[in-house]
């Protein structure tokens, strides 16, 4: 069989100089990247040559592992639909992962929802995990400057800190971590050195051979408390909204946990109403919820801006927490106002930012209540 579909897509992203090259040729020696299509920006940009077995049509290369390495000469809706009909029509013989590398001035969001949001991609492919590559020498004054770079670690995760050894302060490394983290509390952080095929990918929803999800690691393990790094004294000490240079300062990760099923009526209408009006704002979203017509089998929601990917079900609940968790992170959303719109579907009174030990009490109680 050529390909099980839908394929895991892992997206490769970070600023222009973060070593996202050097991390593509290390992870293309790996066997456990056999049978992977590698989609980069700029063929010249990675230096595959000794893996090169010969030049195929349509920018495609065949490589000696049993890669496939593409390059973007057009949309890449164009080059995923190409590699599906290679594969359909068996040009390709296995294709059992897609590894896409933006360019380092991207914003990662039209990446995502070129995935997640195409009618027919999103029956060959499923968005696996994004990987955001950060430099520990430029990265600081890079997010101070550049919004992308801000949305490449808040969409991420998988964060990997590359030429750490070149910073002398240890403190200025851990510094950079901290931030990473307030930026992205449910990514987990890397350094270069210390990461290979297995850490960096299957990073997504379930393990496709067991069917299972795995909702703390993929939501990420304090995403059930990440609103709290911007309330109280912790947003004031990180409030720099005097420097308009400081983009993180724009960017808020919050979870919405309910402890009671939803009608899919009540959360369908909900996430619509968020995403058509504020969209652009949200970075990414991702939870799972218990429904009020199927409560035995979750719904996994998963959205980009406006887009959101049609809602799966899984077979059964991975653990013994039930209800609704769904994490939130967007730029420039003010984040009372998602609590209360929520509120106001679940008919619960108006809900303002929580308190931090009723919620560790009982993680399943509606935030702020």
């Amino acid at each position: 069989m050529a390909a099980q579909f839908p394929i895991p897509v892992s997206v490769i992203t970070g600023f222009l100089g973060a070593g996202k090259t050097t991390l593509l040729n290390r992870l293309l020696k790996d066997p456990a990247l056999v049978d992977t299509a590698v989609i980069i920006n700029e063929f010249g940009d990675v230096g595959i040559d000794h893996l090169l077995v010969e030049q195929a049509t349509d920018g495609v290369i065949e490589l000696s592992d049993g890669c496939l390495c593409c390059t973007v000469r057009g949309e890449l809706v164009d080059t995923l639909a190409d590699l599906v009909d290679r594969v359909q029509n068996g040009r390709i013989e296995r294709l059992a992962r897609v590894v896409i590398e933006t360019t380092g001035l991207a914003d990662p969001a039209p990446v995502l929802q070129s995935i997640m949001g195409h009618p027919v991609l999103l029956q060959a492919f499923r968005l696996d995990g994004v990987i955001t590559l950060v430099d520990a020498v430029n990265g600081p004054d890079t997010l101070d400057a550049h919004i992308e770079a801000v949305k490449q670690v808040a969409v991420a995760d998988r964060i990997v800190i590359t030429k750490a050894d070149l910073v002398e302060d240890k403190a200025d490394l851990a510094a950079l971590a901290e931030r990473l983290k307030a930026i992205n509390p449910g990514a987990r952080q890397f350094a270069v050195d210390a990461v290979d095929s297995a850490s960096l990918l299957a990073c997504g929803l379930y393990d496709p051979t067991t069917k299972t999800a795995d909702v703390q690691r993929w939501l990420g393990e304090e995403a059930d408390h990440a609103h709290h790094r911007h309330d109280g004294h912790h947003h004031h000490d990180h409030d720099h909204g005097h420097d308009e240079h400081r983009h993180d300062a724009r960017v808020r990760s919050f979870s919405l946990t309910h402890a009671a099923p939803v009608p899919f009526s009540t959360i369908s209408m909900f996430l619509d109403l968020l995403l058509s009006t504020h969209g652009d704002k949200v970075l990414r979203l991702k939870g799972i919820v218990e429904i009020a017509e199927d409560p035995a089998r979750p719904l996994v929601v998963h959205g980009v801006q406006k887009i959101l990917h049609p809602p799966a079900r899984l077979p059964k609940w991975p653990d013994d927490v039930r209800g609704m968790r769904l994490v939130i992170i967007a730029v420039d959303l003010p984040e009372d106002y998602v609590r209360r719109t929520f509120a106001a579907f679940v008919n619960q009174p108006s809900i303002d930012t929580p308190d931090r030990a009723a919620l560790e009490n009982n993680p399943l109680a509606i935030a702020g209540r």
